[in-house]
C-alpha cells in the first residue's frame, strides 16, 4: 500500500478532534515546505507567493506605503509604551 492509502485507512477511523489537529499539522509543513524552497523553484510555483525579503526590499517597500494618514497614531503610542517590557542588561555591554 502506498502511504496515501495507509494515511486514508487511519482517517476513516480517527476522531474529528484529531482529525482538525492532522489537518492543521500538514497545512504548517506544506507551508514550511515552500518557504525552504529556492527563489528559481518558487517561481515555477503558480500558487506560491512567499518571497525572502531583504533590508534593501523592505525600505523600498516603505517607499511605496506612503505616510501616516490616521487619527490613531497616539492611541497606537500608548499601546505599545504600555505592553513593552523595561530592558533589563545584567553583564556589561562589550562594544561600549
Amino acid at each position: 500500500m502506498t502511504i496515501k492509502e495507509l494515511l486514508l485507512l487511519e482517517i476513516e477511523s480517527t476522531p474529528d478532534t484529531i482529525l482538525a489537529e492532522t489537518l492543521d499539522f500538514i497545512r504548517f509543513l506544506k507551508t514550511k515546505e515552500t518557504q525552504t524552497q529556492p527563489i528559481s523553484e518558487m517561481a515555477d510555483s503558480a500558487t506560491h507567493t512567499t518571497v525572502n525579503s531583504t533590508g534593501h526590499s523592505l525600505l523600498e517597500h516603505l517607499k511605496t506605503i506612503g505616510k501616516w494618514s490616521g487619527d490613531d497614531l497616539k492611541e497606537c503610542l500608548e499601546l505599545v509604551y504600555a505592553t513593552r517590557g523595561k530592558a533589563k542588561f545584567d553583564y556589561e555591554n562589550p562594544f561600549e
